[in-house]
């Protein structure tokens, strides 16, 4: 029986993974912030020596393209980068010299893509990411593939695509539409400011990408895997289908504002055939079932606060 240690295990998928590894009966170690300095590579020896040999590396930095909050670009770049590089390269070391028979799922992202010109990206397509997310995500990449290639270590990766679940952030914008959908239905009068209605996304439901993630790391060897639905949806369409299950129209509620943005997205969509030949996985959640997911989920987190006058 494998063991597993889940590093970011307090995002929105290193939850999920930890439920759905329990459910295996895997014996988890979850290593959230504060557990552990991620380019402290002694510390990270002596948990890889401890015989948890399946390691899924799913710590990020998050910026949402919307969060003017943010600290310096250099303070962006160096958190970035120790989370998303220096921390990897800890455990990937720490692998090849002290248990080669470990296995490392490294999650990275879409927008190492960039801006492609392509309608849709593969294992392929170049990285040419515009984000500091999606530079230091394609350096952890490039990192899995080194290791890989050169020391024959057990290290995959996944291009994730946008993925959601009830315990996605709220700062990013599916959250944040059916948050404030919610607000209005139960009074409240403030609009919801959006910046850009048109922009297309390929959006997933996490638990799906998670069990991707279980199927890529028991494959009988590594690699580099899209994953995704294949198909893009608009923010208008979010708003719509959001504000049609709660009897509003959104026209009264919603407004643009492009000003609110940090930086401009192109419309990514990721083709999965070399995911589904070698896994056979499929979304077994629609966009539609998803939202209601989403929307019920957090109806029911609300119900024991008081109306609006």
């Amino acid at each position: 029986m494998r063991n597993a240690v889940i590093v970011g295990a307090g995002g929105q998928d290193g939850r999920l993974l930890h439920q759905r590894l329990l459910r295996d009966g895997r014996t988890v170690t979850p290593l959230g912030r504060g557990d552990l300095a991620l380019d402290d590579g002694s510390a990270v020896a002596e948990i890889v020596r401890k015989g948890q040999n399946e390691i899924y590396y799913l710590a990020a930095h998050h910026h949402s393209s919307q969060d003017a909050s943010a600290s310096s670009e250099l303070d962006l770049v160096r958190h970035s980068t120790t989370v998303h590089v220096t921390g990897l390269a800890s455990f990937l070391e720490a692998i090849r010299l002290h248990s080669p028979a470990s296995r490392l799922f490294y999650a990275g992202s879409s927008l190492v893509f960039g801006e492609p010109g392509t309608d849709t990206q593969d294992e392929t397509t170049p990285f040419a990411p515009r984000c500091v997310y999606g530079i230091t995500k394609a350096a952890g990449l490039e990192l899995c593939r080194y290791y890989r290639e050169k020391h024959g270590v057990f290290a995959s990766t996944g291009i994730l695509f946008n993925h959601e679940s009830p315990l996605r952030d709220p700062k990013f914008v599916i959250p944040k539409i059916i948050h404030a959908a919610l607000a209005i239905a139960r009074g409240s009068s403030e609009k919801l400011r959006l910046g850009n209605l048109s922009a297309r996304v390929d959006w997933g439901y996490a638990p799906d990408y998670v069990e991707a993630m279980i199927r890529i790391l028991r494959l009988p060897e590594s690699g580099d895997f899209v994953i995704a639905t294949g198909e893009t949806h608009s923010v208008q369409e979010v708003v719509e289908l959001v504000f049609e299950k709660l009897g509003l129209d959104w026209r009264m509620h919603v407004e643009e504002a492009p000003g609110i943005l940090t930086r401009r997205r192109a419309c990514l969509c990721g083709d999965t055939r070399k995911l589904r030949e070698a896994t056979g996985w499929k979304p077994t959640v629609t966009f539609p079932q998803m939202l209601e997911i989403l929307l019920e989920a957090q109806k029911k987190s609300l119900t024991a606060q008081p109306r609006h006058a």
